[in-house]
């Protein structure tokens, strides 16, 4: 089995994985969807048709083998506070989201080559230095305080808005355009996203300083430098490339802290993504629609560690003839 094969394989366990603790998870929880909709004082009747509702009623085997089989066709099952298929619930959300993990993500891996390239280059000068401090300090801060910290001293400043997605008086006498809900979507996506990408920009910031270093210890930089190249010349074309083959696993590793820092970010602006949608979920109890997130997640993480794997058999020839053992 060629390498790019075998990492499909393991992704696909993996996410079987995944959902089987994702099914047992919350059915081993106190309560089911009948307590979760407070039905003390339901009926028999009404309590065995909640059950029947929410497939519940049936032994854990069936409940499972009727659980993959609904994963298949693509269904995570009825939301108990809404009524709606879960998919429903978390389209919106999901839709939110994506743009604000896009553009954190960006944000932090700039700012972290950035850093990393410079801070590597002028090794221990007083440049290297703060850029390390600043790096650690970030990567070391509670996401949940670095959104406290934008919002009481940069959402003031630079009057951005600082809760919510979209203003409310946007459109109310109906006269805004496509254009201006966009740039109105934007300056609510600045500090949620500035706020996720100060949080992950240092530990891209740390990797890409070691791996500058080791890369800039090689024979074949020596020789560059020899040649009487130009150190703008050797860091493009001989240093910045290979340096960067640590970044797209650390990128694909760092995807379960980024999606996870999204949700407190979420909470801290009242940004109505998929993160406070779980916490939503979890204040109403509405098991079905955390499970979905839950498995949403996962799958997302996986594939993000199947991506990075498919693009490093793809930049690095030694995977791919086999020198380098792979995984």
């Amino acid at each position: 089995m060629t390498p790019a094969l075998s990492r499909i394989w393991f992704a696909l366990v993996t996410v079987f994985v995944a959902a089987t603790i994702n099914f047992f998870l919350f059915r081993v929880m106190p309560g089911n969807a009948v307590s979760a909709l407070r039905c003390r004082a339901c009926t028999p009747q009404l309590r065995e048709a909640l059950l029947n509702r929410y497939g519940l009623d049936a032994p854990l085997p069936e409940q499972f083998v009727r659980y993959l089989g609904q994963l298949a066709r693509g269904d995570l099952g009825i939301s108990i506070a809404g009524g709606r298929p879960v998919w429903q619930e978390i389209t919106g959300p999901l839709l939110n989201t994506l743009p604000m993990l896009i553009a954190g993500t960006l944000i932090a891996l700039v700012l972290g080559v950035i850093s990393g390239v410079v801070s590597s280059w002028r090794r221990g000068t007083a440049l290297d230095a703060a850029s390390q401090w600043t790096s650690l300090a970030c990567y070391a801060m509670p996401t949940q305080w670095i959104g406290l910290l934008v919002l009481f001293y940069v959402a003031a400043a630079v009057g951005l808005p600082a809760a919510g997605i979209q203003s409310a008086t946007l459109g109310v006498l109906g006269d805004a355009s496509m254009w201006d809900v966009l740039a109105d979507r934007t300056a609510h996506l600045i500090l949620p996203a500035l706020t996720l990408g100060i949080g992950s920009y240092g530990q891209y910031a740390i990797i890409m300083r070691s791996a500058m270093l080791d890369t800039l210890g090689e024979d074949y930089i020596l020789t560059a430098r020899a040649k009487g190249l130009r150190d703008r010349d050797i860091l493009r074309y001989h240093a910045f490339g290979n340096a960067m083959l640590p970044m797209v696993t650390m990128v694909a590793l760092s995807a379960g802290s980024i999606v996870a820092g999204a949700i407190v970010v979420e909470d801290v602006f009242s940004y109505p993504g998929i993160g406070f949608a779980a916490v939503d979920a979890i204040g109403k109890r509405d098991y079905p629609v955390l499970q979905g997130i839950f498995l949403l997640l996962t799958v997302a993480v996986v594939v993000a560690n199947l991506i990075a794997d498919l693009i490093y058999v793809r930049i690095d020839p030694r995977i791919r003839s086999g020198r380098v053992a792979f995984g």
